[in-house]
């Protein structure tokens, strides 16, 4: 980040401190994906457990310790706001939990022309979590968020960020994104077209039109928001501009999980409306995280991520006519960071594969179905098995404790 006599440094209040002096910097993406948000957080509770004990702060480290900055879509926002207001994994996991059990919970038959679920017990719980008041502003977060959310009004994803250097968060402006209530801003994110109805989000009550109309950041192109973290961290319109490397940014993203939605087939090519519009959204929402965990495989160096496909594999790098033997961490390739990727296969094989043949695939594949908690936990503990902070190379080394 350049440090020059331009910046106000004080708009960064009890943050400054952090982000001012130059140094490797963290970045956290959260995907969205409902209630399987809880293979997200097995996946984090892990993580936190593993970081603790390597820094030696014990019970006291929180996530948003290590990373300088986290963010997320849809059910990814609500975890990454929780993490940046420094709560524990454990605590958003309870808190996820008695959240999904109040939300999940269709309206009556003659109410579902509107959408399949209330808004009512989404914004009270958001807002009773995370507070009526409070916003973006540095005094409210322990390290930076983005929150990405579709602008339906101008037809334009959204994603919000807690940077104050932004141009849209210039105090001086009257609609300055920092004073977006983070609840409001959650629930936008998390705003499901047929799942909830939209949020409504005023940023200038004196200008109406500065009111807006928000849906699920899912429907952009970032439900996977990795790469999209990575040029808003690093290119100058976005105003922060850290510095690239492999030994100068990492990002490490979590999925909630994919697999592939069966479309038509060649003896039966046609479907009817609905199933077309179903799967066109489904395949484009997966095509488009898929893209996202490429170019970051492709511009980063990956240290650790499941198959792609059968061409790409893993895109590990390996030394040059060597498939088996990968390239040393010591080694700087010259990419522009480091990349960490968990996810899971939801299919039969996938499961098959992390021991958990028993769970039926179909089931847990459903972003709202909150009786299947346990299976989605179990999931996301054999996934976290995965996680070796030995593929985070020296970030972990440069946390003050």
């Amino acid at each position: 980040m350049k440090d020059d006599a331009s910046r106000d440094w004080d708009r960064w209040g009890p943050l400054a401190a952090r982000y001012r002096p130059e140094r490797p910097r963290r970045i956290l993406a959260l995907d969205g994906g409902g209630i399987r948000g809880l293979i997200t957080l097995e996946v984090l509770r892990r993580l936190e457990t593993e970081l603790a004990t390597a820094t030696g702060a014990g019970e006291t480290f929180r996530l948003c310790d290590f990373f300088d900055l986290v963010g997320g879509t849809s059910t990814g926002a609500i975890i990454a706001a929780g993490l940046a207001r420094g709560m524990s994994v454990e605590e958003i996991s309870k808190f996820y939990q008695a959240f999904g059990r109040k939300v999940f919970v269709r309206r009556k038959p003659w109410e579902l022309w509107q959408s399949l679920y209330g808004d009512g017990p989404l914004a009270l719980t958001l807002k009773d979590k995370f507070g009526a008041n409070t916003n973006l502003e540095p005094q409210n977060l322990k390290c930076l968020l983005v929150v990405v959310t579709r602008n339906t009004t101008t037809d334009s994803a959204w994603p919000v960020s807690s940077n104050p250097f932004a141009k849209y968060n210039d105090p001086h402006r009257a609609d300055c994104n920092l004073r977006i209530p983070l609840w409001k801003l959650v629930r936008a994110s998390t705003a499901a077209p047929v799942y909830f109805p939209p949020e409504v989000v005023s940023l200038d009550p004196d200008n109406p039109n500065k009111t807006f109309v928000f849906v699920d950041g899912g429907t952009t192109p970032y439900n996977n928001p990795a790469f999209l973290l990575f040029r808003m961290a690093t290119a100058p319109a976005y105003r922060l501009e850290w510095k690239t490397g492999e030994r100068r940014l990492l990002i490490v993203s979590v999925g909630t999980g994919s697999a592939p939605v069966p479309g038509s087939t060649p003896q039966d090519p046609d479907v009817n409306l609905a199933s077309a519009a179903l799967n066109t959204l489904s395949a484009l929402m997966s095509q488009a995280s898929v893209d996202q965990d490429v170019n970051c495989r492709v511009i980063g160096r990956c240290t650790y991520g499941g198959v792609i496909d059968r061409e790409l594999r893993d895109l590990l790098p390996v030394e040059p006519g060597l498939s088996e033997l990968a390239v040393p961490l010591d080694r700087d390739m010259g990419r522009a960071f480091l990349y960490v990727r968990y996810d899971a296969d939801l299919t039969p094989e996938g499961l098959k594969q992390l021991g958990l043949a028993r769970i039926n695939a179909r089931r847990v594949q459903k972003m709202d179905a909150a009786g299947n908690m346990a299976d989605l936990q179990a999931i996301g503990k054999a996934l976290a098995s995965k996680v070796d902070l030995s593929d985070l190379a020296g970030f972990v080394k440069t946390v003050k404790a």
